[in-house]
């Protein structure tokens, strides 16, 4: 599903993000990706989603190379992936639904093929009851879900979350956790970056932990001691 192959970026001369990376997930597997701030984690995802490009090594999507392509096969890579972020960037002065309907738009979607997308994915977050509520009458976990609900709509084969449960307090947090396993089971592959040992801990996932720009541990279980 996602490949990366002795991956190296650099922002400068001094700030090495990536050093040689290389890891593979596979189709339907749910993966954390763990790290300080700084160790490479947010540089993996934008690499998967095209904002920037290798300095070395390749990049494939669903088994396509993107390691450099033209602009215009970027559209094409992103509806592949949705994405969910710790700050929801959910647009204010829009509903829940329009919230929604402004990516379907986006993409093309027909009115009545998007009435029926923008229900379904509502649905599979329970708060299909609140499509016509703004984003500030909602709890965090709320618009965490409505985020979530987002990034579905375009039926991504792969869910970056980037801290999603950063902002939400514990029991919030589960419950976040509970709904991207749930999607997960459901066949999509999701990976998150996060710094919540509890959470990594308790849900003995697949772990890659980054640090200093270098795969430092990939394997089944709890979260890595920083100290290493």
């Amino acid at each position: 599903m996602i490949k990366f192959e002795n991956v190296k970026k650099k922002y400068d001369e001094n700030i090495t993000a990536l050093d040689d990376v290389t890891f593979h997930i596979h189709v339907g597997e749910f993966v954390f990706i763990t790290g300080a701030s700084g160790a490479g984690k947010s540089t993996i995802t934008k690499l998967i989603l095209k904002e920037i490009d290798p300095d070395e090594g390749h990049i494939y999507l669903d088994g396509k190379e993107i390691t450099k392509v033209s602009r215009r096969i970027i559209p094409k890579i992103r509806k592949q992936v949705g994405v969910v972020f710790q700050d929801f960037r959910l647009l204010p002065n829009r509903t829940v639904y329009e919230n929604i309907e402004f990516v379907l738009d986006a993409q093309g979607m027909s009115g009545k093929n998007k009435k029926k997308r923008i229900n379904e994915v509502l649905d599979l977050v329970s708060l299909k009851d609140r499509s016509k509520a703004y984003p500030n009458e909602l709890s965090g976990g709320e618009m965490q879900r409505i985020s979530i609900a987002r990034a579905l709509s375009i039926n991504p084969k792969v869910l970056l979350a980037d801290e999603p449960t950063g902002n939400l307090d514990p029991d919030t947090a589960w419950e976040i956790m509970s709904y991207l396993e749930d999607i997960n089971q459901k066949g999509t592959t999701v990976i998150i970056n996060t710094h919540s040992k509890e959470i990594v801990d308790q849900m003995k996932k697949r772990v890659i932990t980054v640090s200093n720009g270098k795969i430092v541990r990939d394997s089944i279980g709890g979260y890595l001691d920083e100290s290493y």
